[in-house]
């Protein structure tokens, strides 16, 4: 169930290249929250009236708190960005659906900010982990990543792990699974859409797109679908409100 709370701010730290750490203190939305949701956080700042959606990285049930790490990208991130311990911070959440908490041999693949929602995911997820995670230079919460289970790296400029992509890490190590459960780039999805068909695996991925109200009403967050979309009767579905954590089949990428 989705709720509107006041959070505060625990803690925010910078960890590199506008990627920002931001631990907030809820009062039931946290006891609500699964791996794969999102909040939409509103800005103080009155001529920015739309909220802006942030995945849901850790989620600490026990004490109602929640982990949000984010790229400064805008003015309302920005905002965010200055945010320190007492601030209140206004939280429509949890949003959108989440992962299925089902596996054997999964593979968890992230890319840019779509890293952040799998660390969570990799705590919950039964079963046997591999993580492979892509960045541009800079890695970020690898420590956090490898506490839960075998990491692997891909880097753009070769600093660290494999050169080159997610993909080329995978085929570089020789990883295998059965399930792929991933985060990032709509070319990275592509790509790893390609991949489980080509090795016959279930795939689950979560859809980064520009939201606008977070809960489905405007449509602005449309995906194509390969079946219609109860709600529109086109072939459509909305990020925000049916996903945005879709089986592979479901979407046309």
């Amino acid at each position: 169930m989705k709720r509107k709370e006041t959070a505060t701010v625990l803690s925010q730290d910078y960890l590199g290249e506008d990627i920002y750490s931001l631990w907030i203190q809820t009062n039931q939305i946290a006891g609500d929250a699964v791996p794969g949701q999102f909040l939409s956080l509103y800005c103080k700042e009155g001529t920015r009236l739309l909220p802006r959606p942030i995945s849901i990285c850790e989620i600490d049930r026990e004490n109602g708190r929640l982990r949000l790490v984010y790229r400064k990208v805008g003015k309302g991130t920005e905002e965010f960005s200055k945010l320190t311990a007492g601030d209140s911070l206004d939280i429509l959440g949890p949003l959108g659906n989440g992962f299925p908490l089902e596996g054997t041999r999964s593979l968890l693949v992230g890319g840019g900010i779509g890293v952040p929602p799998l660390l969570e995911l990799a705590r919950q997820l039964p079963g046997e982990k591999i993580l492979v995670m892509g960045y541009r230079s800079q890695t970020y919460l690898e420590k956090e990543l490898k506490e839960t289970a075998p990491l692997y790296i891909a880097t753009e400029d070769g600093s660290k792990g494999t050169k080159g992509n997610v993909i080329d890490a995978i085929r570089e190590n020789h990883l295998e699974g059965d399930t792929i459960f991933a985060c990032g780039p709509l070319p990275m999805l592509r790509a790893l859409k390609e991949y489980a068909e080509e090795h016959n695996m279930e795939a689950w991925i979560s859809m980064e797109e520009k939201m606008a109200c977070g809960i489905g009403a405007c449509l602005a967050c449309v995906c194509q679908s390969t079946e219609k979309d109860e709600h529109s009767q086109v072939h459509n579905k909305r990020i925000c409100a049916e996903g945005p954590v879709f089986n592979i089949r479901e979407v046309t990428l």
